[in-house]
């Protein structure tokens, strides 16, 4: 066992913004077998937040998240591949431990109607999906996407034909 003046160091300082934690399965809250549609989950928005979601452009999506840290905070969707991590370079950057750097991307894409796919980048904690662990999944309107400890709730245009 070596003690703590013989461990290695490093004069590498930006070590200190590479570390990422764990987070516990039990964080994870059980959904209802079935998802709730798109108009439940409208239902349970602010005034505002259902405003803006009705009035998305065609072609986009918004994450709104409704529990958790950042409460009401909201990201608009709406170039071919959006990054979600904790670098602040991300798209949508989640400044939390329980994030990695590059956690996951949405991608969205027209093709046989507008759909929208979510990737996880071999994230420590994983991305899932109302609860579940997935690699890559598309996304259907309500569901409720853990990326650490944030959930978000995704919403697509309204006026998306063929929108899942």
């Amino acid at each position: 066992m070596q003690s703590e003046s013989s461990l290695p160091t490093s004069d590498n300082s930006s070590n200190q913004n590479e570390l990422t934690s764990t987070i516990h399965l039990s964080a994870l809250r059980a959904l209802p077998a079935e998802s709730a549609g798109i108009e439940s989950k409208i239902s349970e928005l602010s005034t505002e937040d259902r405003a803006i979601v009705e009035a998305l452009s065609p072609h986009s999506a918004m994450l709104i998240v409704l529990a958790g840290p950042n409460r009401g905070a909201r990201y608009l969707i709406n170039q071919a591949l959006t990054t979600i991590g904790r670098d602040p370079a991300s798209d949508i950057s989640l400044d939390d431990i329980t994030v990695s750097r590059k956690h996951c991307t949405i991608a969205l894409s027209q093709e046989g109607g507008f759909t929208a796919t979510i990737s996880d980048l071999k994230s420590l904690n994983g991305t899932y999906v109302n609860a579940i662990a997935t690699t890559s999944t598309s996304l259907k309107s309500g569901d409720e996407i853990h990326v650490g400890k944030y959930r978000l709730t995704y919403f697509p245009a309204l006026n998306n034909q063929g929108s899942k």
